[in-house]
């Protein structure tokens, strides 16, 4: 019997589906994209409609090849790529390369990797979608045609391997705003004022300060700005008469968040699991794929990871009602199932993300996922499970206060019903102190007064406050600010966030973006050259008019040309105007400590640095800080850590120093001597007999690489990072270290035909 072929883009996910549909189907994997525009030019012929010139990426020849000898053999084919634009994609350049087989094509949609809904996807298969690849094409041709024209320009002007993004360059320009914002800030001064009053019931309670006259006190502007008002408010309050106003008492509920989307489970990962938005989603995509729970096999434990629709099935919802009435009784359960409203905005082709089995309780996961992948699913499932609980009921009571000409409020509330809060609470985001208020109530409980009793002040507070600077963003609070502004859309953040560090146009500092002076200056040459491409309400339209593309009721050509008509201009302009850092040079009355000249500020690889003006005849550099009146403060230097050693080409002491790639042993003669002793990683040499050492060395183009230390008596060399430890799954004596966009940081075994690896991820 002639199998039929499923071909899907990553090896984990062809062997869930594998598992669940048997002999009947052979199952491939494309692993990614395999064809895609070329790297080393723009790939895109502009003056022929834009038309993509599409290559084979580099390393795909063997997969498209396997791929070719299934097709031939199977009856019919299903292409099963993630169901997204980028998806869609991988489907059209597979089925373009497999048009010469004249087997039947079909596309096949995976929102869940469990059996039920592998079956449905191959029964309800479907055409490929041409409305859904050209908007994947438009987004594509639009980064291109941006980042391949602007980033030359800033290799020429600041320096070599920069780069523009039409969605991260924004992102990175939100970061600046915010920064700058925060520098600029003036703090104001403000008072709070808190009463601590005592009825005819007990217990005492405190009320704080509202209104002054019937006006409202706020904390910009606020009619207490200083301490001599605060003091003669207090003292006319001491001679005031306390009298309830009113006693209001009401009953208030909470509702559940919503299941998750995609930036709101980064989001939230973030704040409770101090996740990255790459960690997050590569943990995610694992989850969907499938993990291997032993006697089940590759099982995929939760729904498509790329989606902002909260809508859920009729399944899942009934799953998770049954779920709670069993375990939680029925006074959790509502009369009806709760149903989240999704953005108009929101492409409604997959679920919420949830767990494909309500069953498959974070408890039951234990011991068949690591720490970090339990986290992330338990987080899934508590979410999911919670938004079709009741409410959180609780009573509130605010007690009105008046005191001459001065009014007061005490509010209180006690928590009657746990609710949904059994199980499950939102995080909220970190906010600046003056948000708060002056000493909320919340949670307190209040006396029983009635209205028109006379109160005891017992203690008046007055307290001092400034106002606080807009907080710095952090990864959740990024993820936000993208999604509200419509800056990219859910499956690109955690991609935008990973790439603007990696650029070192941010860093990322104690939870807390920060632009890098790199980040700045760049920032400021685009926002001044490129000002609709840098405008956030700009980027924001072209996302909804890439949706807009995927409807069918724009043409990608059509919003190309209306694109890069004005686009170009801008581009030439930029390209005769913007300034050149690279030779720009600030005068400064600072003397060289090495000759006659002054020292100019100048920009380099790390950023500005003080250089003698009299270069090339005086080299003298130094680095500076400034101060916060803009002055200009040179940095001594240290001296250099000695070793003990010295050097066996001159005799001079050998010295630590610290470069781009770490510290290093260096002769104290450079540069008349440059002999640079070779880093040791404590790795012995694998090669049978050597008897060497595994040492860290720099080639002649600058990249790192690891070699043994009797060369050229030995020639064994290696890329990664070797590691002292050996493999627990096959005995190598040792590891390698390793980082990839879909992995991150981990140790593999170095041995191909073994596939051990541990996460080295470190969230801090």
């Amino acid at each position: 019997m002639t199998k039929s072929l499923i071909i899907v883009e990553s090896p984990a996910k062809a062997r869930t589906l594998q598992r669940y549909l048997g002999k009947s189907f052979s199952v491939k994997a494309s692993v990614g994209h395999i064809r895609d525009l070329p790297v080393s030019s723009l790939g895109v012929d502009i003056e022929k409609d834009f038309s993509p010139n599409y290559v084979t990426i580099k390393g795909k020849n063997k997969i498209i090849n396997d791929l070719k000898a299934a097709a031939k053999n199977a009856a019919e084919i299903y292409l099963a790529p993630d169901p997204d634009r980028e998806g869609e994609a991988i489907a059209f350049h597979i089925a373009e390369s497999l048009k010469n087989t004249k087997k039947p094509i079909h596309r096949a949609l995976f929102h869940e990797l469990t059996k039920k809904a592998i079956l449905s996807a191959i029964a309800n298969s479907t055409e490929l979608n041409h409305k859904l690849f050209e908007a994947q094409q438009a987004r594509r041709i639009l980064d291109r045609l941006v980042g391949y024209q602007i980033s030359p320009l800033l290799w020429e002007k600041v320096r070599r391997g920069l780069s523009a993004g039409r969605v991260q360059s924004v992102a990175v320009r939100m970061i600046c705003e915010r920064d700058r914002a925060i520098r600029e800030f003036k703090p104001e001064e403000y008072w709070s004022i808190s009463t601590t009053l005592e009825g005819s019931a007990p217990p005492p309670f405190k009320a704080d300060l509202e209104k002054i006259g019937g006006k409202k006190i706020g904390v910009k502007n606020s009619l207490v700005d200083n301490q001599a008002t605060a003091d003669q408010i207090c003292a006319e309050l001491r001679d005031s008469e306390f009298t309830v106003a009113d006693v209001v008492k009401k009953q208030k509920k909470r509702n559940p968040a919503p299941p998750f989307i995609t930036s709101s489970m980064q989001m939230e990962a973030n704040r409770k699991l101090r996740f990255s938005a790459k960690k997050t989603m590569t943990l995610a995509q694992k989850l969907y794929e499938g993990i291997d729970l032993g006697d089940e096999g590759p099982t995929g434990l939760i729904t498509y990871m790329r989606t902002d629709s909260t809508r859920l099935g009729d399944d899942a919802i009934a799953s998770a009602r049954d779920y709670i009435s069993a375990t939680f009784g029925e006074k959790f359960l509502p009369a009806k199932a709760n149903v989240y409203r999704t953005k108009k905005s929101a492409q409604d082709a997959h679920e919420a993300i949830r767990p494909t089995d309500t069953h498959n309780t974070p408890e039951k996961m234990a011991g068949l996922l690591d720490k970090d992948m339990l986290a992330l699913y338990s987080l899934i499932w508590k979410r999911f499970v919670a938004c079709q609980m009741k409410p959180a009921i609780f009573d509130q009571t605010s007690i009105a206060v008046t005191a001459g000409g001065y009014d007061l409020k005490a509010t209180g509330s006690i928590m009657r019903f746990h609710g949904f809060m059994k199980l499950y609470v939102e995080s909220t985001d970190d906010l600046p102190a003056d948000k708060s208020g002056g000493g909320g109530q919340e949670d307190l409980p209040l006396p029983d007064l009635k209205k028109g009793e006379k109160l005891t002040l017992k203690e008046i507070l007055p307290a001092q406050h400034f106002t606080q600077p807009p907080p710095h963003y952090t990864e959740a609070t990024l993820v936000k600010a993208l999604e509200d502004n419509g800056v990219g859309r859910p499956s690109t953040y955690a991609a935008i966030i990973s790439t603007i560090q990696d650029k070192e146009y941010v860093v990322l500092d104690k939870r807390r973006f920060n632009p890098t002076e790199l980040g700045a200056l760049v920032n400021d040459l685009l926002v001044k050259h490129f000002p609709k491409i840098m405008d956030v309400e700009f980027t924001a339209g072209m996302e909804e008019q890439l949706d807009q593309v995927e409807e069918g009721s724009r043409e990608r050509l059509q919003l190309l040309k209306d694109f890069y008509g004005p686009f170009k201009e801008t581009l030439d302009k930029a390209r005769k105007e913007m300034e050149s850092v690279k030779n720009a040079t600030i005068p400064t009355e600072i003397p060289c400590s090495e000759c006659d000249g002054k020292m100019v500020i100048r920009w380099g690889r790390n950023g500005e640095f003080l250089a003698c003006e009299n270069y090339p005849t005086c080299k003298h550099t130094q680095d500076f800080k400034k101060e916060a009146d803009g002055k200009i403060v040179p940095i001594e230097r240290d001296a250099p850590e000695e070793s003990g050693e010295n050097c066996e080409k001159c005799g001079l002491p050998m010295v630590y120093k610290h470069g781009r790639f770490g510290k290093f042993l260096a002769c104290s003669g450079y540069p008349a001597c440059k002999h640079i002793k070779a880093q040791t990683t404590g790795v012995p040499c694998p090669e049978e007999g050597c008897g060497g050492e595994i040492v860290q060395k720099v080639s002649k183009r600058g990249k790192v690489f690891y070699s043994c230390n009797r060369y050229p008596k030995c020639s064994y060399a290696i890329w990664d990072k070797p590691v002292n430890k050996p493999c627990p799954a096959c005995g190598s004596p040792f590891l390698v270290e390793k980082t990839t966009k879909k992995d991150g940081r981990q140790l593999r075994c170095p041995e191909k035909s073994c596939k051990y690896s541990e996460s080295l991820e470190d969230e801090g």
